[in-house]
């Protein structure tokens, strides 16, 4: 018996990297999966930035499934930009999929959730916006917003049985990470850590999947760092 049984899952971003742990995990657990990403290699291609893909989206996963339990938010830009470089649309492009995606999900998955008076949103933020990462200004301050969003979320939501938390990792190996100049950083962040190696996937997954269950029925609004002790908040 998994903690996920017969629940219903939408996850973000789940072509590769947390978002593809995220979603394994889920599985693994007993839920019904539906990954969604830009890329094709998932349930359904998504642009969370764009209104009409997010609404087809829970349409099409409530049509097949019935019903829709857990949303993940994974999907995001990870830039790295000197803040002299940052102009208004490198700033429009990042606030596009990391907060404009996290209000479109949120929303359009509650109104589907709200149905069934049942509903588990995770929003995945950063222990950036503990730590004020450089090179990251746009992306720190996208996160800021999806984590102040979640506490103010999990107020509205709470009378009808939704609860609404999120998961901050902090440097992580998965593919995008490692392809971008942040690879550079993790001997660094290592000597920072509670905890001496580089953070994998399925580091940040299983603390997803809890919030995710009905074991975390009492849990709402709240910012579980998973970044091996780097951060305190």
């Amino acid at each position: 018996m998994g903690k996920l049984d017969n629940r219903v899952a939408i996850v973000t971003g789940a072509a590769q990297g947390i978002g593809k742990a995220v979603a394994d995990k889920l599985a693994h657990e007993g839920a019904t999966v539906v990954g969604a990403d830009l890329q094709d290699s998932v349930t359904m291609q998504v642009d969370v930035s764009r209104e009409d893909d997010v609404r087809r989206m829970v349409e099409d996963t409530v049509a097949e499934h019935g019903k829709l339990d857990v949303l993940v938010n994974v999907a995001a830009i990870v830039p790295f930009t000197p803040w002299d470089e940052v102009d208004f649309a490198e700033w429009r492009r990042v606030m596009s999929v990391n907060l404009d995606g996290t209000f479109l999900t949120d929303y359009y998955a509650q109104k589907a959730m709200r149905e069934e008076g049942y509903g588990r949103i995770v929003n995945i933020a950063s222990n950036v916006i503990l730590a004020g990462t450089p090179n990251l200004a746009h992306y720190v301050a996208s996160k800021g917003g999806v984590w102040a969003f979640t506490r103010a979320l999990a107020r509205e939501l709470g009378p009808h049985g939704i609860t609404v938390n999120a998961v901050a990792p902090g440097l992580t190996e998965t593919e995008g990470v490692l392809a971008s100049k942040h690879a550079d950083a993790f001997e660094f962040v290592q000597m920072l850590q509670a905890i001496p190696r580089r953070a994998v996937a399925a580091d940040i997954a299983p603390a997803v999947a809890f919030l995710a269950s009905e074991e975390a029925g009492w849990i709402t609004g709240q910012l579980i760092v998973a970044d091996g002790g780097h951060t305190h908040n």
